[in-house]
């Protein structure tokens, strides 16, 4: 379930302020929803600090970008750097070891950046104006990462896509990503995303045809344990979302910024 900013990004406030949002290792720590009997987070203020954070600015084209030189860049460029000497690392071992090593990407904020969206429908979501945002297929990249996909691939890694799009939005995800650089494994083989219509048969404890009941961490947990009983080892997950990072079946997980909603 995705909540608002009202909603759900207040604990997130905090840690805005104060750096990172993300960190390697364990997914859940730090992750909690607003449920305290004291005054929330001034809502006007925390969407000053989150476009201070983005460094959020319209471009010539009225589209709102995050600026190449904001704390949320930095943030990000220091996991990639991390990142990369883990992924050599890891590749290396798992190609002397004769394993099959493979990351794990969201798409959504981890790939490509939705902060436009957010801001024009003021942290709230809506299914149909959601829809059609993701089909202009225009998303700007989250800096780094489609690099971050070209290099675990040049690293001999086998690259894998773990979303929650919608399978009716595959062909917009494939253009996007394509368009902004991460034009690696963009085939059904590797790119998974929801049917709730024909769910795979490795969810079928939580989905049967048209009856789709699987939580996030149920789909993602349960699609990387699929990748790895195909023979790969996943040794890193990436994603925005505690819930793309839960559930096991990753040797490290990345935990990207993002203040501005929440998927339990």
């Amino acid at each position: 379930m995705r909540k608002s900013l009202r909603a759900a990004a207040l604990v997130a406030s905090c840690a805005v302020a104060g750096g990172a949002l993300y960190g390697a290792g364990a997914a859940g720590a730090g992750q909690s929803t607003a449920n305290s009997t004291r005054e929330p987070y001034n809502i006007g203020l925390l969407v000053k600090d989150i476009d201070t954070y983005y460094g959020t600015a319209l471009d010539a084209n009225g589209v709102y970008q995050a600026s190449p030189d904001s704390p949320y860049a930095r943030d990000l460029a220091r996991l990639d750097a991390d990142a990369k000497r883990y992924i050599d690392k890891a590749a290396r071992k798992a190609h002397h070891r004769g394993e099959k090593p493979a990351v794990v990407f969201d798409i959504d904020d981890t790939l490509l950046l939705s902060l436009d969206y957010e801001k024009r429908y003021n942290y709230t979501y809506n299914s149909a104006s959601w829809a059609a945002y993701v089909n202009r297929a225009d998303r700007p990249e989250v800096f780094g990462s489609p690099e971050l996909v070209r290099y675990a691939a040049g690293k001999g890694v086998e690259v894998f896509y773990n979303s929650g799009l919608s399978e009716a939005q595959r062909t917009a995800a494939v253009d996007n990503l394509k368009k902004v650089g991460a034009d690696v494994n963009l085939d059904a083989a590797h790119m998974f995303l929801k049917d709730a219509a024909n769910p795979p048969s490795y969810l079928a404890d939580c989905a049967t045809p048209g009856a789709w009941k699987c939580t996030t961490v149920q789909y993602k947990s349960g699609t990387r344990k699929h990748i790895e009983d195909l023979g790969y080892d996943i040794v890193a997950n990436f994603g925005d979302q505690y819930s793309d990072l839960d559930g096991g079946y990753a040797d490290r997980t990345y935990k990207l910024p993002n203040p501005t909603y929440f998927v339990s």
